[in-house]
């Protein structure tokens, strides 16, 4: 926001010290990020419905709840805001509180450093990717914290699920994520993005083929991080009765759901922002609102791929999900990671 709130200074003269308009701009790019995570929950639910209903012949999505059924998303929330909160009598009181909100916000600080444009970032560190990793490692925490406050078994199995499968895939995701920053020379997300200026052949995912095998690693990784089908394993309806956050109902309920769709952006906006060339345009470059655009878009294909995958593929058991995390997806981290600095350092190239 320092960039910013610099930039108003100097084109329209405000008054205002620096010192005093940046903090201002990053409250109130805070509650923006917020309001725009609200709605985009709401509006990737009404996505997930349209695309359950084109893959799988479903009728009610195309007809219930208006043109489409755009106002249903409208209607669950009215729902979910007067539904009775319901706190198990044996639970542990304070986790089971608690824990919503903390998967909430490792999910809302993460795009405190996404970059949506040349300036449109709320604080661009310079160890943006870093502080990425580190503040949504706090989802999986507020997953234990709820199926240890449930007091309920399928609750506690589901958190203990989710905390091996969200442990075992951060190290491939952790490598792929390497390679980008080997080629980029540098942590901060905004200057990641610059570094892929100059078209789509410039974008990380298509500078070199391990490059390219990086990126799926990224995304296939990513499904696991946010509990996407096949790795919908901490949740498993069939087989938990929803996991970890089973006993939850009400705006509870809805916190761990809207963190959910939130973080299928994030990882989204991740990958695109590393690989994708982030709110850079095909050709190149990009004016302030399309950079906006640009990264929406190329973050919505890959969050409609994550749809398309759970409406597509069956749940992997257990062992399989640890087999593909550690004998398939990690070895091949690190061979796009020294195949990448092998890469560079024959052609000269990042």
């Amino acid at each position: 926001m320092q960039a910013l709130a610099q930039y108003l200074i100097d084109t329209f003269g405000l008054p205002l010290p620096l010192s005093i308009l940046s903090p201002l701009l990053g409250f109130v790019g805070g509650v923006i990020i917020l309001s725009v995570i609200a709605l985009q929950g709401m509006y990737l639910i009404w996505m997930e419905r349209k695309v359950a209903a084109h893959m799988q012949d479903r009728l009610g999505p195309m007809l219930v709840g208006g043109w489409h059924g755009w106002a249903q998303s409208i209607a669950d929330g009215i729902k979910l805001l007067l539904k009775e909160d319901i706190i198990p009598a044996a639970a542990d009181r304070p986790l089971f509180l608690l824990a919503p909100l903390v998967v909430f916000v490792g999910t809302f600080a993460a795009f405190a450093c996404l970059p949506f444009g040349d300036r449109l970032i709320i604080s661009d560190l310079n160890v943006g990717i870093f502080y990425i990793v580190a503040v949504t490692s706090f989802v999986v925490i507020g997953i234990i914290m709820a199926g240890w406050g449930s007091n309920n078994k399928w609750a506690l199995m589901g958190a203990m699920r989710s905390a091996a499968q969200i442990v075992s895939y951060e190290i491939p995701i952790g490598l792929a994520l390497l390679t980008a920053i080997m080629m980029a020379g540098t942590l901060s997300m905004q200057e990641i993005v610059i570094a892929q200026d100059g078209g789509i052949h410039r974008w990380f995912a298509f500078r070199n083929p391990f490059s390219f095998i990086a990126f799926g690693i990224y995304f296939v990784g990513s499904l696991a991080e946010v509990n996407r089908t096949p790795f919908d394993i901490p949740e498993a309806e069939s087989e938990l009765v929803a996991g970890y956050h089973t006993e939850y109902s009400g705006m509870r309920f809805s916190f761990f759901y809207l963190a959910e769709y939130a973080n299928m952006f994030a990882v989204a906006a991740i990958a695109a922002t590393l690989f994708l060339g982030g709110w850079q345009a095909p050709w190149g470059g990009s004016a302030p609102l399309f950079g906006v655009i640009w990264l929406f878009a190329k973050a919505h294909l890959l969050v409609f791929v994550q749809m398309w995958l759970r409406w597509t593929l069956p749940r992997l058991r257990v062992d399989q999900l640890m087999y593909v995390g550690w004998k398939v997806l990690t070895p091949f981290a690190f061979v796009s990671v020294v195949g990448t600095g092998v890469w560079m350092l024959i052609f000269k190239q990042g």
